[in-house]
């Protein structure tokens, strides 16, 4: 009997194991798809940013309006994909629990600055006049700086 005890004893483990090692998949693969969606904001950020002077023409209007939904789309996962999955408790470590409580706040100020941007300068019309434009992004570069910083110790826990 003791024989069949320590089996299952064994298989229970090996399940154990086993579904740690998905989880972590699932965080790696989440992990990775947050920092694909961060590399194209940037990419689109830089883009824009080095418009200078910024004449406002029609493609420079569609790489604003690209810009502001990558940032939309990167900001709304980094929210309810990854501090969601957190909050549900899905993710059990500690250290994770313990830097997303650290760096909530900081990460929904970022998300604030982004969707007041976005706001702005994704119009239905996309007739918004441009001439605050490089202040917006210069506060809206800023921000991104402390978001980034921020997740990657979110991403350091987790990883």
């Amino acid at each position: 009997m003791s024989g069949l005890g320590s089996y299952l004893e064994w298989g229970i483990m090996a399940n154990e194991v086993s579904e740690r090692s998905e989880r972590r998949i699932r965080t790696r693969e989440m992990i990775d798809k947050w920092l694909h969606e961060r590399q194209q904001m940037m990419v689109l950020y830089w883009e824009l940013a080095g418009l200078d002077p910024f004449v406002p023409d029609k493609s420079s209007k569609q790489l604003l309006r690209d810009f502001c939904q990558v940032l939309v789309d990167y900001m709304a996962f980094g929210h309810f994909e990854v501090l969601d999955r957190i909050g549900r408790g899905e993710e059990r470590r500690l250290a994770v629990a313990q830097a997303a409580e650290e760096v909530y706040d900081r990460l929904v100020e970022a998300a604030e600055v982004a969707v007041a941007f976005n706001d702005k300068y994704d119009t239905s019309d996309h007739n918004q006049p441009l001439d605050q434009l490089d202040g917006d992004l210069s506060l809206l570069g800023e921000e991104i700086a402390l978001r980034v910083e921020m997740e990657d110790r979110l991403i350091a826990a987790l990883i």
